[in-house]
């Protein structure tokens, strides 16, 4: 072959390539594209009302999400929370919404603030842990409601309040009972943990409407603020809660609900346009979320601190049973 037929060929070769790389750019760029039209927007996950303070259950294949309901308006710089609601879905994505379940009304003994609750089914019963403002015993207290359906109506279980600001001595503060989280360890034995700046615990009687033994405080978290919640993967329990101020979520180990707890640091960053931070994890059809609220709804109606929104997005664990930190993103779960 003479030196220009080699020439020829060197060139055509030369073509090919960057014919064959061109249509692999080309490829890719379709396939980014497409792949970024596909991700939908789907946080936060309600945006035709404000909703705080998450907790979630899973019961018959179905997620129930149950929010504070913030109601104040752009220029009024505190909480306005009068009820707390309901949502269900399927997918994680579409969410129903089911008629507000409770209200502080629906307590005679509360006056005000439907803050931060969680519910928890026990024998075909949902139990509603809730607080509210004591009408005649100053400060925060906690409520318990029941009901036969997750989605209510639910009705005051005992008449007064299961929680009262004179039970709690750690600190002088008239707002430390706040915050319930409710977990049923594997024995039945139910617990009940709350707090701010203190993180307070004790047992539940079998009716889950008393107290059964002493008030106990929780060692080895670093900077409590509020909002604990309680959850058990494998022979792990984990206490997550809000972390500094403005708040961050941190979280906790330990082999036994009663600790001791070992600090494992921040698992999500401060929320975006809000100071609080408050999460709740669950684990649906074998796959573990984390939900959450941030101040994200967009122009008109301006979120912030107290106008927020939940969002969910995917939590992972390492393989020593650590949590990784989570990436809150606008992407949220995708069907």
């Amino acid at each position: 072959m003479t030196i220009r037929n080699y020439q020829v060929v060197l060139i055509m070769l030369m073509m090919v390539f960057q014919s064959c790389e061109t249509a692999q750019k080309a490829d890719n760029q379709a396939a980014e594209t497409a792949s970024t039209k596909e991700m939908d927007i789907n946080n936060p996950v309600i945006t035709h009302k404000f909703t705080a303070d998450p907790a979630a259950i899973v019961h018959n294949d179905t997620v129930y999400l149950y929010t504070g309901h913030d109601e104040a308006e752009i220029d009024f710089h505190f909480y306005k929370m009068n009820e707390w609601l309901v949502f269900s879905s399927t997918n994680m994505v579409d969410w129903t919404e089911h008629p507000v379940p409770l209200k502080v009304k629906d307590f005679a003994w509360a006056k005000a603030d439907a803050w931060a609750a969680e519910v928890i089914e026990k024998d075909g019963k949902f139990y509603w842990y809730v607080t509210v403002e004591h009408a005649t015993n100053p400060g925060k207290a906690i409520g318990v409601a029941v009901s036969d359906s997750p989605v209510g109506p639910f009705k005051d279980a005992i008449g007064a309040a299961l929680i009262t600001n004179d039970m709690t001595k750690a600190t002088e503060i008239g707002w430390d009972d706040i915050d319930p989280t409710v977990f049923i360890d594997d024995d039945g034995q139910a617990y009940l943990f709350w707090g701010n700046t203190v993180c307070y615990y004790a047992k539940l009687k079998d009716n889950m409407v008393e107290l059964d033994g002493e008030i106990m405080v929780v060692e080895g978290l670093p900077k409590f603020t509020e909002a604990p919640w309680i959850h058990k993967k494998d022979d792990w329990y984990y206490l997550s809660y809000a972390y500094q101020f403005p708040e961050k979520t941190a979280y906790a180990m330990s082999k036994s609900i009663t600790g001791p707890w070992e600090f494992k640091g921040i698992l999500n960053e401060l929320a975006g346009n809000s100071n609080t931070n408050h999460q709740a994890i669950i684990e649906y059809k074998d796959v573990p979320y984390f939900i959450y609220h941030t101040g994200g709804i967009e122009a008109p109606n301006f979120g912030g601190s107290f106008r927020r929104s939940v969002c969910i997005d995917r939590l992972f664990y390492n393989e020593d049973g650590t949590m990784q930190r989570v990436e809150m993103t606008s992407e949220g779960i995708q069907k």
